[in-house]
């Protein structure tokens, strides 16, 4: 049983490398010059898992096309300001655009700069964002800010040591640093210039880059800031100590000669992406801050481009640790403690494995890798939970498994083999009491076997056969007290709104229980030991519920308040259930309270959109006397 050693912990936060706030931070990279899109610049945003890595994956638009432009944020927000187009005859924008920065959607209107101009650079704090430089068409110095916490236009703060377009600018929580980029057409400058953010007024010199260079990247970890790329390109990284004031020295090198990239950074990971290798590229490398030592690959954009396309993470070295807010661990782990552990989704981050709380609100957060582990795996399997330990079984790598992996509540780390399904299925459904798992096998897709299947949670096995389903189907949702497992819905092969219900503690077919009140596919099903509530589905919003104990059909109970979603996963305790993910993929979590009725609020976010994950709780229903 693991313990949270404070002292360890604090050493962490003093020495700057407390991993454990970038296990849930999203990394997003904003705008940009893409050539496959039509007239160049484009509106894309890009999010990627910063502790992770893999594909970058589709966040919405901003509110224009646009590349040089700036990025920054908060731990919730992201920015973005300024931009225009890349050559010299290019516009000049003065938009501020916003999100929220773990959802997913389009940047709205937060209000305008107080020059309009491009080839600026960001960098912020968790109350302030700046934005540095540019071009307006003639070059600036203007240094103007924004509380990011509020929206309204940017107001004046002071003026760069030299105008310069192509700036670069990284931040600790309280000192910023700009690269100057160009002091006139085609000179590119040395210059560092610093300012405190809390003030107002004119930057200092801070001291010179090793090389003469313009549309830099800058990124830090709060104490030690890196510049990377410029034009001409070059591989060349170099790091400052923020604190302090003197040259750059040579930190290390891309992983070829690149300019006009764009980045992030999470605790002690800086990621540098996109830009010009000559032609534009949608590369992702990583780098450990804290250390010297050459980018090592992390990734790929959705779509290759540069010019610049900045980014900002809900972890950066802009922030305090107490800024961060992910959820952290308990002193001790207390098993039924209302711990959910899910998995699964589409690739590429079907074999993580996260973890939140029921009874907190707030995003999950990394746990570990299931057993089929890689970009695949996987979907669809079915999820059932003791007191002390998770398993999954089944599910879609996307062709069929039989796999039944086990982990342990109270670790950290992988998941285990614990033995087979008699089948290879996806879209299975489980329910248990405190010592069995009944599973109700999914399909292939055109085959239903129908059948059920069951095991000894405590004993690492093969499934064993239970009987049949009322009705052959895929995709039911399920849930249940620690005497009776409930199915409900499905597909078989159209949308089903059968429900039917085992004894757990005995073998048998399944009996039917009654209807839900609409057909439907793939909803979430969580319980008290009284209650069945079963959430969303195909073309639906809507929660209804039935009392376990009892027969009769479902009642309705209120609706999902993030719309119709189906392929949601579940989680609960006694008390509250956990909606999260669906189609479209996204990271919306949202809870309900079993024992009344209404629709669903805001519970926080997943790290990482999913579609078709499961969960098991410590705490459910089947576990509750």
């Amino acid at each position: 049983m693991a313990v949270w050693d404070i002292k360890e912990r604090y050493d962490l936060v003093r020495a700057n490398q407390d991993e454990l706030n970038i296990q849930g931070s999203r990394g997003i990279f904003m705008g940009g010059f893409a050539p496959t899109v039509s007239a160049g610049e484009c509106d894309i945003v890009d999010y990627i898992s910063i502790a992770h890595g893999g594909l970058a994956a589709d966040f919405g638009n901003l509110s224009a096309a646009r590349s040089q432009n700036a990025g920054f944020g908060s731990n919730s927000r992201a920015i973005c300001s300024g931009g225009g187009g890349p050559d010299n005859g290019g516009d000049c924008m003065n938009v501020i655009d916003i999100a929220t920065i773990m959802s997913t959607g389009n940047f709205a209107d937060f209000g305008n700069l107080s020059v309009a101009r491009r080839g600026v650079s960001g960098c912020s704090n968790q109350t302030r964002g700046l934005t540095n430089g540019g071009e307006e068409p003639g070059l600036s110095d203007v240094i103007d800010f924004i509380t990011i916490a509020s929206a309204g236009n940017a107001a004046d703060f002071g003026n760069l040591v030299t105008a310069g377009g192509g700036t670069g600018s990284l931040s600790s929580p309280t000192r910023a640093v700009v690269s100057e980029g160009y002091i006139s057409p085609g000179a590119a400058s040395t210059n560092l210039a610093f300012y405190e953010i809390a003030s107002t007024g004119n930057a200092t010199d801070f001291g010179d880059l090793v090389d003469a260079r313009h549309d830099t990247y800058g990124l830090s970890n709060g104490v030690r800031g890196l510049f990377a790329g410029d034009h001409p390109r070059t591989n060349v990284i170099e790091y400052i100590t923020i604190a302090s004031a003197g040259d750059a020295a040579d930190f290390g090198d891309l992983d070829g000669s690149r300019g006009y990239m764009g980045g992030c950074s999470g605790g002690q990971t800086g990621l540098f992406a996109g830009g010009k290798d000559p032609g534009f590229v949608n590369t992702i490398m990583k780098v450990q801050i804290d250390t010297l030592g050459n980018a090592v690959d992390f990734g790929d954009l959705t779509v290759a481009r540069g010019e610049t396309m900045p980014g900002t993470s809900n972890a950066h070295g802009g922030l305090k640790d107490e800024d961060i807010f992910h959820p952290r661990p308990s002193v001790t782990y207390m098993p039924g403690s209302g711990r959910v552990l899910l998995q699964g989704g589409n690739a590429p981050y079907g074999g993580r494995i996260e973890k939140f709380n029921v009874t907190t609100l707030g995003g999950s957060v990394d746990f570990g890798d299931s057993v089929l582990g890689g970009a695949s795996a996987r979907d669809l399997s079915a999820a059932v939970g003791s007191l002390t330990r998770a398993i999954f079984a089944g599910g879609d790598t996307p062709s069929k498994t039989n796999t039944i992996d086990s982990i342990e509540f109270a670790s950290e780390g992988n998941a285990a083999d614990f033995g087979n399904l008699n089948e290879s299925v996806a879209g299975s459904a489980g329910c248990s009491s405190t010592t069995r798992a009944v599973i109700g096998l999914g399909g292939n897709p055109s085959q239903y076997p129908g059948t059920i299947e069951y095991l000894t949670m405590a004993t690492a096995s093969n499934a064993t056969d239970f009987g049949d389903m009322s009705v052959t189907r895929s995709g039911p949702a399920s849930t249940g007290s620690n005497t009776r497992g409930i199915f409900a819905a499905g597909q078989e092969p159209s949308a089903s709104n059968v429900i039917d219900y085992v004894t757990i503690a005995s073998t048998g077919n399944a009996t039917d229980f009654g209807d839900c009140t609409g057909a439907s596919i793939f909803k979430a099903g969580v319980s008290s030991a009284t209650r069945g509530v079963f959430m969303g589905g195909t073309a639906t919003a809507h929660i209804e519920y039935v009392t376990i104990g009892s027969t009769g059909n479902g009642t309705d109970f209120g609706d999902l308040v993030n719309g119709n979603r189906a392929y949601v996963g579940g989680g609960s305790n006694s008390i509250r259930g956990v909606c999260f993910g669906g189609d479209p993929a996204n990271t919306h979590m949202e809870y309900i309270t079993i024992a009344s009725a209404g629709d669903s609020t805001d519970f926080g976010d997943l790290s990482l959109a999913r579609v078709a994950a499961s969960g098991a709780s410590d705490s459910h229903g089947g576990l509750q006397a």
